[in-house]
């Protein structure tokens, strides 16, 4: 059965995104206001009605509108009318909410092992000396056979190598106080901003990203990113982990007849604000290959220009809202955006591109061979479903019918690094305690004149020595993700 082509826009003819063509990723741009949000949910919505699973970030609070059935409208009716559109039928798109923080879908979680040192450093906004650190801690981790699940593994590990320092510097280097002391500074900060939510257990099964529903529609994943968004650096690390994982999970496919996901990627320009160097490399290089795992990446963006010259070479389908020429970089944004095209000698591109109205756009999708159609001035067919949020009642309704409805909603605890070293902390303590007896130790003296109790003595000791117990080496090593991995994939 052949796959039915994505109906985007119209100018003359309607004009389609061919689905054997969707991996070559592709790119959403404009100005604020101008429709990006309703061109994202229209392609979305295409995807998931032919069989395509969705993932996209709610950064606004609007696409939650999906799950509901579209219609009573104006606008929507009269952009219907103005293309022609008979066939459209207002529907509801399935759809999964999630949400880091549990309030507004299904929580998601992962592992401070799986994220890895180098996605987390650039969450903690750490500088080199305090990344290399961070790489020693779970290099010492990985080789201690000591998960790292939550924070509070990392911040007990931390602590355990700080205090041991001398025992590891010769065999992975200097571990100073200062940068354990500004990890344990920004892992406070990640917490006060609500992040330790983001890691724990159960972690998010990929799998569950990537279903379809009675119809044989793709389900449409939709990460509520409303309140995320105020930590954008914990938004744009936590999409990026996403992608990395599925480029390293799922299986190579090469080219599909459609894709097995579709990844939306909004606010695309905080993925590469102040990315150091060797995280763009592995950025470029996820990009580049991941098309060949059966996976298209669309960035959203308000500004061609916050996309990278070598990502954005990656991206062949695109959809150009109006943008603003007020400034100098506004007219070099216009300039490279209308380099970018394929030229249409009825179209000019330069002039267009600031004219443009909303929901009006430049478009160019790759056609059969892969080449960049040229450039049409067209308008965004509407979606069926609903433009705008759904209401808290209806959220819920749809959380309850989903398919993982109780999966993800209890926390688990199980022994990690934190109780590997308070257990040895208490053993050390209470292997000790009685030859602190015997030498008549004053723990009166030290609690400022009252004696304490035994069960005192083992826990002041405890406290003393969590740092310091050592495990056994059991050869374990913790395996993460390819933009998580210290040496690479093991």
């Amino acid at each position: 059965m052949t796959t039915p082509n994505l109906r985007i826009a119209k100018s003359q003819d309607f004009l389609y995104i061919l689905p054997k063509m969707a991996n070559r990723h592709g790119l959403i741009a404009g100005a604020t206001g101008t429709g990006k949000t309703v061109t994202l949910q229209s392609l979305a919505e295409g995807f998931s009605d032919i069989g395509v699973p969705v993932f996209m970030a709610d950064v606004k609070g609007d696409l939650s509108g999906m799950s509901q059935v579209g219609g009573g409208n104006s606008k929507v009716d009269a952009r219907v009318q103005q293309l022609g559109m008979a066939d459209h039928v207002p529907t509801a798109s399935p759809v999964m909410f999630w949400d880091v923080y549990g309030v507004k879908g299904h929580p998601v979680r992962t592992t401070v092992a799986e994220m890895g040192p180098l996605l987390l450093a650039r969450m903690l906004n750490l500088n080199d000396v305090q990344a290399g650190v961070l790489n020693a801690i779970f290099k010492i981790a990985d080789d201690q056979g000591w998960l790292l699940l939550d924070l509070k593994d990392l911040r007990a590990m931390s602590q355990h190598c700080a205090e041991n320092s001398a025992q590891y510097q010769t065999e992975y280097g200097n571990i100073s106080s200062a940068s354990v002391g500004a990890i344990q500074r920004a892992l406070l900060q990640l917490e006060t901003e609500g992040a330790e939510l983001l890691f724990g257990e159960p972690a998010l099964n990929l799998d569950d990203l990537m279903q379809t529903d009675a119809q044989g529609r793709g389900v449409v994943s939709i990460l509520a990113s409303d309140q995320l968004f105020n930590s954008p650096r914990v938004y744009a690390t936590l999409l990026l982990w996403l992608l990395s994982e599925l480029f390293e999970k799922l299986p190579e496919v090469g080219d599909l007849e459609k894709p097995k996901l579709v990844f939306f990627f909004d606010e695309a320009h905080l993925l590469f604000s102040d990315a150091p160097q060797a995280l763009m490399q592995k950025i470029e290089q996820v990009v580049r290959l991941i098309r060949s795992k059966g996976v298209g990446v669309y960035f959203v963006s308000q500004n061609p220009l916050d996309i990278p010259d070598i990502v954005l070479g990656q991206l062949g389908n695109r959809v150009q809202h109006a943008l603003r020429a007020f400034t100098p970089r506004d007219q070099k944004a216009v300039n490279s955006a209308a380099e970018t095209f394929r030229s249409n000698p009825k179209v000019d591109v330069k002039t267009a591109i600031t004219e443009l109205g909303v929901g009006e756009a430049l478009v160019s999708f790759l056609d059969e061979k892969g080449i960049p159609s040229p450039v049409e001035r067209a308008l965004v067919c509407p979606p069926k479903s609903r433009i705008g949020p759904a209401n808290d009642a209806e959220r819920a309704a749809v959380m309850r019918q989903s398919l993982v409805a109780g999966v993800y909603e209890k926390q688990v605890d199980r022994e990690s690094a934190y109780e590997i070293l308070k257990k040895r902390a208490v053993e050390v303590a209470a292997e000790e305690a009685p030859e602190q007896e015997e030498q008549g130790f004053d723990w009166g003296g030290v609690l400022g004149g009252k004696r304490a109790s035994r069960s005192d003595s083992v826990l002041e000791s405890a406290a003393k020595s969590a740092a310091r117990a050592i495990g056994s080496q059991l050869g374990r090593s913790i395996i993460r993700g390819v933009l998580g991995s210290i040496l690479g994939k093991k």
